[in-house]
């Protein structure tokens, strides 16, 4: 399958920041492509030859928290996160980006993954032998890499699946926010809760939400995480 020969030459910065930065992919003699991204511009996605596409790392993580307490159901773990493009406080899966420290470890998607659950839930994975009495937490890597919006960004997060036990609720917190985050509080959804949400196409206060929440919703109610093997 033939496909435009996108060059260093032909991609032209428009806009540097520290968070973001936008560029003119100028894919063929005036004919010009934008890509959003939060990579600089020799590490672009759209410069990697297939083995470095298909080795890279995500720049994110978006965790599916499922939680299990004694003598309940499962429920998938949710926030209400502040987002300031739409205005509005979003139903919204655990996630965060990857820092470059993360890169060190063995698997730097779950390092990732455990660093957000811990700030953004207050939820400490406990993965060995445990002292309570219950069983050890899971931690795994659900899909390596997916795009969010392929057609205006390379942005892609890494799905992560993390099943907590618990006596209790009570150690959950949002205390952990960091730099622009704003929390207002949880949804903790039995799979009927869940289905409901998913089949409404918005939270119980009537608004939308993003597609890694639809995400989570789906794999939460297909049982998925349920299978010995992953």
């Amino acid at each position: 399958m033939s496909r435009p020969e996108i060059t260093p030459d032909k991609i032209v910065p428009m806009l540097s920041t520290r968070f973001i930065n936008v560029f003119d992919i100028q894919y063929e003699e005036g004919r010009h492509y934008y890509d959003a991204s939060r990579r600089q511009r020799e590490n672009l996605i759209a410069l990697k030859d297939n083995a470095s596409f298909q080795a890279m790392t995500a720049d994110a993580a978006t965790c599916f928290v499922i939680i299990r307490t004694p003598g309940d159901e499962d429920r998938l773990l949710l926030t209400y996160e502040y987002r300031y493009p739409t205005g509005q406080y979003l139903l919204s899966p655990p996630a965060g980006l990857m820092d470059p420290t993360d890169r060190d470890f063995a698997d730097p998607l779950l390092e990732t993954a455990l660093r957000e659950i811990k700030e953004e839930t207050g939820i400490s994975l406990k993965m060995q032998d445990r002292s309570d009495n219950l069983p050890k937490d899971r931690l795994f890597t659900v899909n390596p890499l997916v795009f969010s919006t392929p057609g205006m960004s390379d942005e892609c997060n890494g799905l992560v699946c993390a099943i907590a036990h618990m006596k209790d609720l009570s150690s959950l917190t949002q205390s952990g926010a960091e730099g622009t985050e704003v929390f207002d509080g949880f949804e903790l959804l039995t799979k009927q809760e869940a289905r409901k949400v998913l089949l409404d196409g918005r939270d119980k206060h009537g608004n939308f939400y993003s597609a890694y929440t639809w995400m989570a919703l789906m794999y939460f109610i297909s049982g998925l995480y349920e299978n010995p093997e992953t």
